[in-house]
């Protein structure tokens, strides 16, 4: 139970990494520091999301 709650926090820190990149890409000019924040942003949100979903995805529920 505890790992599928991580995955979750996870996923919903991925989703809200891929929203800050996204609005930096949308608001942002093509300066050298917002390239960068938008790639890191992009890189930590998808890894999160991901690592999240599948920590959802393989932890098994059992009964207590």
């Amino acid at each position: 139970m505890e790992k599928r709650v991580i995955g979750i926090i996870l996923t919903f820190a991925g989703a809200i990494g891929l929203i800050l990149a996204a609005l930096n890409f949308v608001n942002g000019g093509s300066e050298t520091k917002n390239v960068k924040e938008i790639i890191i942003y992009a890189l930590l949100g998808a890894i999160f999301f991901f690592a999240g979903i599948g920590l959802i995805r393989n932890t098994r529920d059992r009964p207590s």
